[in-house]
């Protein structure tokens, strides 16, 4: 082995891994920032409220407390993520995607 130690190779190894793995993640936390809008959060996109009155929930689902209400026509940012039928409308609010329509460019996922 030219003359170097066992020991020089595998921190050697270590370095190179802990620098690959470090690298990827920049790379994902990049490309997340970007399709965000640079926020750090899902992209979003603005909506019309559909129904007469519509309930904000704290979780994706009608099992979640009612947090808040929307009227008709109101026009709310909300974000791309829908789980369950519910669409997310800021931190730990969600609103039923079946009643929110995006407005017309708005680029909602």
């Amino acid at each position: 082995m030219l003359g170097i130690p066992k020991r020089t190779f595998v921190i050697v190894g270590a370095v190179l891994g802990v620098a690959l793995i470090y690298s990827s993640g920049a790379e994902q936390r990049e490309s997340e920032a970007e399709g965000a809008g640079g926020s750090g959060e899902q992209a979003a996109c603005t909506v019309t409220v559909t129904a007469d009155v519509l309930n904000v929930r704290s979780g994706p689902g009608t099992g979640h407390d009612v947090v808040g209400k929307y009227r008709e026509d109101a026009e709310v940012e909300a974000t791309t993520e829908v789980r369950d039928g519910f669409r997310r409308v800021g931190d730990g609010r969600w609103a039923s995607d079946e009643f929110l329509e995006p407005v017309d460019g708005a680029r909602c996922g």
